[in-house]
Protein backbone atom coordinates (compact mmCIF):
# COMPACT_ATOMS: atom_id res chain seq x y z
CA UNK A 1 0.00 0.00 0.00
CA UNK A 2 1.44 3.04 -0.81
CA UNK A 3 1.57 5.94 1.61
CA UNK A 4 0.27 9.45 -0.03
CA UNK A 5 2.12 12.53 1.22
CA UNK A 6 0.31 15.36 3.21
CA UNK A 7 0.73 18.55 0.66
CA UNK A 8 1.13 21.62 2.62
CA UNK A 9 -1.99 24.10 2.88
CA UNK A 10 -1.86 26.96 -0.26
CA UNK A 11 -3.38 29.98 1.03
CA UNK A 12 -6.72 30.33 -0.62
CA UNK A 13 -6.48 33.41 -3.27
CA UNK A 14 -7.99 36.00 -1.09
CA UNK A 15 -5.52 35.44 1.30
CA UNK A 16 -2.56 35.19 -1.01
CA UNK A 17 -3.54 38.40 -2.34
CA UNK A 18 -3.98 40.14 1.17
CA UNK A 19 -0.50 38.82 2.12
CA UNK A 20 1.17 39.97 -1.49
CA UNK A 21 -0.40 43.30 -0.84
CA UNK A 22 0.44 43.21 3.17
CA UNK A 23 3.73 42.61 1.89
CA UNK A 24 3.60 45.82 -0.82
CA UNK A 25 2.87 47.93 2.18
CA UNK A 26 5.59 46.98 4.01
CA UNK A 27 8.10 47.76 1.16
CA UNK A 28 6.38 51.49 1.26
CA UNK A 29 4.10 50.88 -2.01
CA UNK A 30 0.77 53.66 -1.80
CA UNK A 31 -0.74 51.64 -4.59
CA UNK A 32 -0.16 48.21 -2.60
CA UNK A 33 -2.17 50.07 0.30
CA UNK A 34 -4.91 50.97 -1.99
CA UNK A 35 -5.96 48.05 -2.84
CA UNK A 36 -5.54 46.54 0.24
CA UNK A 37 -7.97 49.16 1.55
CA UNK A 38 -10.45 48.60 -1.70
CA UNK A 39 -10.65 45.05 -0.40
CA UNK A 40 -10.42 45.14 3.56
CA UNK A 41 -12.57 48.94 4.08
CA UNK A 42 -15.94 46.61 4.07
CA UNK A 43 -15.05 44.41 6.84
CA UNK A 44 -12.68 46.84 8.92
CA UNK A 45 -15.80 49.43 8.69
CA UNK A 46 -18.27 46.21 9.92
CA UNK A 47 -16.14 45.03 12.90
CA UNK A 48 -15.78 49.23 13.76
CA UNK A 49 -19.67 49.95 13.24
CA UNK A 50 -20.84 46.24 15.39
CA UNK A 51 -18.45 47.76 18.09
CA UNK A 52 -19.02 51.98 18.07
CA UNK A 53 -22.84 51.93 16.50
CA UNK A 54 -21.76 55.25 15.32
CA UNK A 55 -20.46 55.59 11.63
CA UNK A 56 -18.90 58.68 11.86
CA UNK A 57 -16.41 57.06 14.63
CA UNK A 58 -16.79 53.61 12.55
CA UNK A 59 -15.56 55.43 9.50
CA UNK A 60 -12.84 57.36 11.43
CA UNK A 61 -11.63 54.56 12.80
CA UNK A 62 -11.16 52.81 9.47
CA UNK A 63 -8.76 55.34 8.60
CA UNK A 64 -6.80 54.62 11.69
CA UNK A 65 -6.73 51.07 10.95
CA UNK A 66 -5.10 51.61 7.64
CA UNK A 67 -2.73 54.02 9.04
CA UNK A 68 -1.44 52.05 11.61
CA UNK A 69 -1.43 48.85 9.27
CA UNK A 70 0.68 51.22 6.92
CA UNK A 71 3.02 52.01 10.23
CA UNK A 72 2.51 47.93 11.04
CA UNK A 73 2.59 45.98 7.78
CA UNK A 74 6.08 44.98 8.48
CA UNK A 75 5.30 43.11 10.87
CA UNK A 76 2.37 41.02 9.53
CA UNK A 77 3.59 37.05 9.77
CA UNK A 78 1.71 35.57 6.86
CA UNK A 79 1.17 32.28 9.96
CA UNK A 80 -2.13 32.64 10.24
CA UNK A 81 -4.98 34.97 8.45
CA UNK A 82 -4.21 38.49 7.06
CA UNK A 83 -8.40 39.42 7.41
CA UNK A 84 -7.72 38.77 10.75
CA UNK A 85 -4.72 40.51 11.94
CA UNK A 86 -6.51 43.52 10.36
CA UNK A 87 -9.44 43.30 12.34
CA UNK A 88 -8.07 42.57 15.37
CA UNK A 89 -6.30 45.75 14.75
CA UNK A 90 -9.92 47.24 13.89
CA UNK A 91 -11.22 45.60 17.15
CA UNK A 92 -8.63 46.93 19.13
CA UNK A 93 -8.73 50.53 18.00
CA UNK A 94 -12.40 50.42 18.08
CA UNK A 95 -12.53 49.22 21.83
CA UNK A 96 -9.99 52.12 22.79
CA UNK A 97 -12.22 54.69 20.57
CA UNK A 98 -14.84 53.38 22.52
CA UNK A 99 -13.50 53.29 26.10
CA UNK A 100 -12.28 57.05 25.09
CA UNK A 101 -15.46 58.34 24.79
CA UNK A 102 -17.39 55.93 27.59
CA UNK A 103 -20.35 55.52 25.68
CA UNK A 104 -22.55 53.10 23.86
CA UNK A 105 -25.62 53.83 22.15
CA UNK A 106 -27.57 52.12 19.85
CA UNK A 107 -27.29 52.14 16.55
CA UNK A 108 -29.35 55.37 14.26
CA UNK A 109 -31.16 54.93 10.98
CA UNK A 110 -28.09 56.53 9.38
CA UNK A 111 -25.82 54.15 11.03
CA UNK A 112 -27.27 51.14 9.64
CA UNK A 113 -26.83 52.70 6.03
CA UNK A 114 -23.06 52.60 6.14
CA UNK A 115 -22.80 48.50 6.69
CA UNK A 116 -21.42 46.53 3.58
CA UNK A 117 -24.09 45.54 1.50
CA UNK A 118 -23.56 45.89 -1.93
CA UNK A 119 -26.39 45.62 -4.81
CA UNK A 120 -29.33 45.86 -2.14
CA UNK A 121 -32.16 48.37 -3.06
CA UNK A 122 -33.29 50.42 -0.43
CA UNK A 123 -36.24 48.11 0.42
CA UNK A 124 -33.62 45.17 0.60
CA UNK A 125 -31.48 47.38 2.83
CA UNK A 126 -34.50 48.24 5.00
CA UNK A 127 -35.15 44.44 5.71
CA UNK A 128 -31.73 43.84 6.28
CA UNK A 129 -31.72 46.45 8.61
CA UNK A 130 -35.14 45.10 10.09
CA UNK A 131 -33.43 41.64 10.75
CA UNK A 132 -30.13 42.71 11.90
CA UNK A 133 -31.42 44.77 14.55
CA UNK A 134 -33.51 41.90 16.01
CA UNK A 135 -30.02 40.44 16.98
CA UNK A 136 -27.87 41.29 20.10
CA UNK A 137 -24.66 42.83 19.59
CA UNK A 138 -22.64 39.84 19.85
CA UNK A 139 -24.87 38.00 17.45
CA UNK A 140 -24.84 40.53 15.01
CA UNK A 141 -20.77 41.13 15.10
CA UNK A 142 -20.43 37.17 13.96
CA UNK A 143 -23.07 37.43 11.49
CA UNK A 144 -20.90 40.88 9.61
CA UNK A 145 -17.48 39.61 10.43
CA UNK A 146 -18.18 36.37 8.39
CA UNK A 147 -20.55 37.81 5.89
CA UNK A 148 -18.22 40.77 4.90
CA UNK A 149 -15.18 40.09 5.76
CA UNK A 150 -15.37 35.75 5.17
CA UNK A 151 -13.80 34.99 8.40
CA UNK A 152 -13.97 31.18 9.59
CA UNK A 153 -15.67 30.73 13.05
CA UNK A 154 -12.51 29.81 13.81
CA UNK A 155 -11.04 33.02 13.63
CA UNK A 156 -13.89 35.27 14.73
CA UNK A 157 -13.57 33.28 17.78
CA UNK A 158 -9.80 33.92 18.02
CA UNK A 159 -10.58 37.54 16.97
CA UNK A 160 -13.31 38.11 19.84
CA UNK A 161 -12.00 35.74 22.28
CA UNK A 162 -14.66 33.59 22.47
CA UNK A 163 -14.67 29.44 22.11
CA UNK A 164 -15.68 28.41 18.92
CA UNK A 165 -18.47 26.92 20.07
CA UNK A 166 -20.03 30.32 21.20
CA UNK A 167 -19.15 31.50 17.99
CA UNK A 168 -21.02 28.63 16.01
CA UNK A 169 -23.97 28.65 18.93
CA UNK A 170 -24.43 32.59 18.96
CA UNK A 171 -24.17 32.47 14.76
CA UNK A 172 -26.76 29.45 14.23
CA UNK A 173 -28.78 31.16 16.53
CA UNK A 174 -28.66 34.83 14.73
CA UNK A 175 -29.35 32.96 11.62
CA UNK A 176 -32.58 31.38 12.53
CA UNK A 177 -33.47 34.76 14.09
CA UNK A 178 -32.95 36.27 10.76
CA UNK A 179 -34.57 33.55 9.07
CA UNK A 180 -37.51 33.88 11.15
CA UNK A 181 -37.83 37.66 10.82
CA UNK A 182 -37.23 37.78 7.01
CA UNK A 183 -39.76 34.96 6.61
CA UNK A 184 -41.90 36.75 8.97
CA UNK A 185 -41.78 39.79 5.95
CA UNK A 186 -42.78 37.35 3.25
CA UNK A 187 -45.89 36.34 4.67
Amino acid sequence: MQQETAKPLEPSPDRARLETLLAGVAQGDREALADLYAAAKGAVHAMALGILKNAQDAQDVTQDVFVRIWDAAGTYRPQGSPMAWMLTIARNMALMRLRQAGRTRPMEDADWDTLPAPGLSPEERMALRAALSSLTDAERQIVLLHAASGLKHREIGQLLDLPLATVLSKYHRAMKKLRAQLEGDDA
